[in-house]
């Protein structure tokens, strides 16, 4: 007789279950598709005049922006499933269908419990953007924009003239029609000083002076990366200050003219750094160009972590805010709600910068996730608290003044 009733009653919860997980991913798949539309609009506008301008190649157009996706992802994501969590319990409150699920003995807060493999699911995604999607995408991104600025840089080439394009600066004698042919290069790559952990300075790097007689573009279409072929040429590494210079002669020599990511971290590079440098860097494992470079590392690695808990504040707030009245609608708290969760993704932003400058500790992250969840938690069980704690005190009231009656009327 009990397991029948056990199977009777596992039926709706399992039909609950897979209705609201179904309505609630729908709702955020609707509504991340129209903030990601929203946001890249403008992005795609600027690109399209970049474009229109001859300064980006319009095949790599939708390149840059499939790209920077994991960017805008990051933080769109939580805002997307807080708002679908707002609206669909909105719905179940206007509809009146929350007072029969709750009548039918499933409270609000199971009712979010049946959600646990959808928000950890989310919470895995929205992990992986934090920590390797937007980090990759970053670095994939300026990766093509350093290709498009040298291309354009070589469409500058006139003879007998200098052209800079980052930290190189480039001669010609004389050039092909199509600009893969030079004679006669000079190549400079200046690096300037450094800064270590101590704010002391090295040794200003050699620089490196290259002469050659012809020189040849390798075609890396596709690779992200600009390389020259040097032919017959000689290579000079000279010091500032000093007398001294290292001279190498060579038939044939490539230089790569891309900036790769530097393996030392710095301020500049901390968002394309993978989660492993980052770690050894913000716990001083390796070392780093600068203190301000270990605390932006620290900062980073916070922000990265700490997003991710978004999804896990996101439902325990949207389950106390969505409630309403019957004749109050559910838009009325939809718009404080959303202010109050973007304040939550702000304050994990600005932290990021308040730890690179060393204003607050690392664990300021910790702190603010946990007061979150507190005040969340107090939402949700706040006045159930406050009830039970009434009606204790007000029994115990009714039970003196019982006393009090009985000692006047000589009752025991």
């Amino acid at each position: 007789m009990n397991r029948a009733n056990t199977n009777c009653l596992r039926v709706p919860i399992v039909i609950l279950r897979r209705y609201m997980t179904r309505q609630v991913a729908s709702t955020t798949a609707l509504v991340l598709g129209f903030l990601v539309v929203m946001m890249l609009g403008g992005r795609l506008i600027r690109y399209f005049g970049i474009a229109a301008e001859g300064n980006l190649d319009i095949g790599l157009l939708f390149v840059i922006i499939g790209y920077n996706l994991p960017y805008f992802l990051e933080l769109i994501l939580p805002l997307a499933f807080f708002i679908a969590l707002m609206l669909v319990f909105g719905r179940l409150y206007v509809d009146q269908e929350m007072a029969v699920i709750n009548a039918s003995g499933v409270s609000r807060g199971k009712l979010a419990r049946l959600m646990t493999p959808l928000i950890l699911a989310l919470f895995v995604g929205e992990a992986s953007l934090s920590v390797v999607g937007k980090p990759w995408g970053v670095r994939s991104s300026e990766a093509v924009w350093q290709q498009q600025a040298l291309t354009s840089a070589f469409d500058l080439i006139r003879p007998n003239e200098f052209i800079s394009s980052g930290n190189y600066h480039l001669y010609v004698g004389s050039l092909s029609d199509d600009k893969k042919q030079l004679q006669d290069v000079v190549l400079i790559q200046s690096e300037p000083s450094k800064k270590t952990a101590d704010n002391t300075d090295q040794p200003i790097n050699k620089d490196t002076i290259t002469l050659a007689k012809r020189a040849v573009q390798v075609d890396n279409a596709g690779s992200g990366v600009t390389q020259l072929d040097l032919f017959q040429g000689r290579r000079y590494e000279v010091g500032a200050g000093s007398l001294k210079y290292n001279q190498v002669g060579f038939d044939r020599y490539r230089i790569t003219l891309t900036e790769s990511s530097k393996e030392v971290v710095t301020e500049n590079n901390i968002e394309t750094q993978e989660i492993g440098p980052l770690w050894q860097a913000a716990t001083g494992s390796v070392q780093v160009s600068s203190v301000d470079a270990l605390r932006a590392a620290q900062g980073e690695l916070g922000y990265r972590f700490a997003l991710p808990w978004l999804m896990i504040i996101a439902p325990m707030l949207a389950v106390p805010l969505a409630q309403v009245r019957p004749r109050q609608g559910r838009w009325l708290r939809l718009f404080p709600s959303i202010l109050l969760f973007v304040s939550c993704a702000l304050g994990i932003i600005s932290l990021k910068n308040a730890v690179g400058k060393g204003s607050v500790s690392v664990w300021a992250y910790a702190w603010l996730v946990l007061g979150f969840m507190a005040l969340a938690l107090y939402m949700n069980w706040g006045s159930r608290f406050q009830h039970r704690l009434r009606v204790r005190l007000e029994g115990k009231s009714l039970g003196v003044d019982h006393l009090k009656k009985d000692s006047n009327g000589g009752q025991l």
